[in-house]
């Protein structure tokens, strides 16, 4: 009995074991089941994102599910062979903190770099390329890392550690990464594809603005400063700054700058050597930098990119020559350039130089054809105008012989003399209409005051109202006028610094003797207690010439100069 007993027990307990193996087998199909459900779920969430970065930061928190890791990342790889960008998940923000910056490629990371080809580990510290781990950095022992190719190139690298619940990762987790990472290629290639076309179109429209701005006559100033807003934006850049060439010199001038430190930048006269923006002018090429802030090729001029790590400088070329060279940086720890941001930011630049020397030439043609209008209104007035006054004149004064009555033959002798001043100053008209042609020396005061006051107007941000009246061209001496045309200069640059304001009148008339030369403006008004230092020069360059100087706030707000001087008839 013993023995069939034994017999009837030995059946039952490979029935057991064979039950059991099943249930291995249905609970290891039912987790591959699972598992390709996840990896499907992945795919499908991963390719749903568009915007790069989602899809960077999705695949990565995909991968730690997938595999059941603690820490997973991603490194992204840039011109330079190093990781351009290191995405994690795992870590926190402390944490990271206290760890540093983030790694630049080297150790295991770097191995991946090296040789892309899936690397599995079940210590990380024995493998020969480790380095170890920083200071704060939690301890990790298995490895996994994979490559993602983006069609024919590597585009970066996901990194797995720390398998939950065993010593290390198998070959299943490291089939189900692979596939995982096949995927992330195409819809890092979709997110990249959608980010360029979506580029591309702010950066024509960018380009539609700044040369529908510069063809409707907006001034320079202004589109140079849409220039920079519209390239910041579009490439999520920190700090801008446009630079012109200074003419006659080899130097160039920061003429823009917004962002971060831009003050520091704004203004600043600098050699083409020895400055990022003059080095791409010198090149006539894009150049860029992953760290700005240290570039060994920018040695002229005071510190200013401190913070600042990822640089390019384009320049702002035309067939005719370098307009200029826009710059942009990104702050430390930022991503570098791309070359396809650089190609798109490179043309940008091209067509507003080229939209800026369009804008140039109409206005010259504008300003030819006014020069033209004005050669035409001086022959008339010439041969017309001044020759029926004389004429008039002539009769009038022959008509004076036979007219008896004291009071009107004295009536009729002023009005000659009114007819002879009127002709003065037609003349003189004429001769400020012409001086267009003349050289600096040989124009007139009333050219040269207008061209004062064009000049002014960038500094101003608008355009002074100017009214002349009087024999200007003929009355005034070319010394007196030397002293005009300084102390307009020297007044619109003060309304420009110190007044705030918002309009301004320039007057300039000549009668009786005087020259007088107004300027007011709706500004701040002069400081309390006393006026600008800036203005003591203007009295004195009156005073040299016996006249006088005074400047008084005005009852409606702002400033009026008066600046008064003798001239020989």
């Amino acid at each position: 009995m013993e023995g069939s007993e034994g017999a009837e027990r030995l059946p039952r307990l490979r029935l057991d074991e064979l039950l059991d193996e099943l249930q291995v087998r249905i609970d290891a199909v039912r987790g591959t089941r699972d598992r390709v459900h996840s990896l499907l779920e992945a795919v499908l969430s991963v390719g749903r994102e568009l915007d790069l970065p989602h899809v960077l930061r999705r695949i990565v928190e995909a991968a730690v599910a997938l595999v059941d890791a603690e820490y997973g990342a991603l490194g992204v790889i840039g011109d330079d062979a190093k990781l351009a960008q290191f995405l994690t998940v795992g870590v926190s923000d402390e944490q990271a903190e206290a760890i540093g910056p983030l790694p630049s490629g080297h150790g295991i990371l770097g191995e991946l770099i090296r040789h892309p080809e899936p690397l599995r580990l079940e210590e990380l510290s024995q493998h020969p390329a480790s380095y170890g781990f920083p200071a704060n950095h939690p301890p990790m022992h298995s490895f996994l890392g994979v490559p993602i190719r983006v069609r024919d190139e590597i585009f970066g690298n996901l990194y797995l550690t720390e398998k939950r619940g065993s010593k290390e990762f198998d070959d299943e987790d490291e089939t189900v990464l692979s596939t995982l990472a096949v995927a992330a290629g195409v819809a890092i290639d979709n997110a990249r594809l959608y980010q360029e076309a979506r580029s591309r179109q702010r950066w024509l429209e960018a380009n539609a603005e700044i040369t529908a701005s510069l063809l409707s006559g907006v001034e320079e100033s202004r589109v140079l400063e849409l220039i920079v807003e519209h390239a910041r934006g579009i490439t999520s850049a920190d700090l801008g700054v446009v630079a012109r060439p200074v003419d006659g010199t080899t130097d160039i001038k920061v003429a823009i700058a917004t962002g971060t430190d831009a003050d520091m930048h704004r203004g600043l006269t600098l050699p083409r050597e020895g400055s990022f923006a003059g080095a791409a002018m010198e090149a006539r090429e894009p150049i860029t930098s992953p760290d700005v802030a240290h570039d060994p090729r920018i040695t002229a001029g005071p510190p200013r990119f401190a913070g600042l790590g990822p640089a390019v400088a384009v320049p702002m070329s035309t067939p005719q020559g370098v307009r200029g060279a826009l710059l942009l940086a990104r702050a430390q720890g930022g991503p570098q350039f791309a070359d396809t941001e650089t190609a798109l930011l490179l043309a940008f630049a091209g067509s507003a130089a080229l939209a800026m020397e369009l804008a140039e030439r109409r206005r010259g043609a504008e300003q030819l054809a006014q020069l033209e209008d004005r050669d035409r209104i001086a022959r008339d007035l010439h041969d017309l105008a001044i020759q029926r006054l004389f004429a008039t004149g002539m009769t009038l004064q022959s008509a004076a012989r036979f007219v008896d009555h004291p009071q009107a033959s004295e009536r009729l002798l002023r009005a000659v003399d009114d007819l002879d001043e009127t002709i003065k100053i037609i003349r003189s008209t004429i001769f400020g209409l012409r001086a267009h042609d003349m050289g600096p020396a040989r124009q007139g005061l009333r050219v040269r005051t207008a061209k004062v006051v064009e000049e002014a107007v960038p500094a101003l941000g608008f355009t002074p109202a100017l009214r002349m009246e009087g024999l200007i061209d003929t009355d005034v001496p070319a010394s007196v006028a030397d002293e005009a045309v300084a102390v307009l200069g020297e007044a619109l640059s003060n309304v420009a610094r110190h007044a705030h304001a918002g309009s301004a009148e320039v007057a300039l008339v000549v009668g009786s003797g005087t020259l007088t030369l107004t300027v007011t403006d709706d500004g701040v008004g002069l400081p309390e207690g006393g006026r600008r230092s800036g203005l003591a020069n203007l009295a004195q360059r009156a005073e040299k010439l016996g006249g006088t100087f005074t400047a008084q706030a005005r009852a409606s707000g702002g400033t009026r100069l008066e600046w008064r001087v003798p001239v020989s008839r």
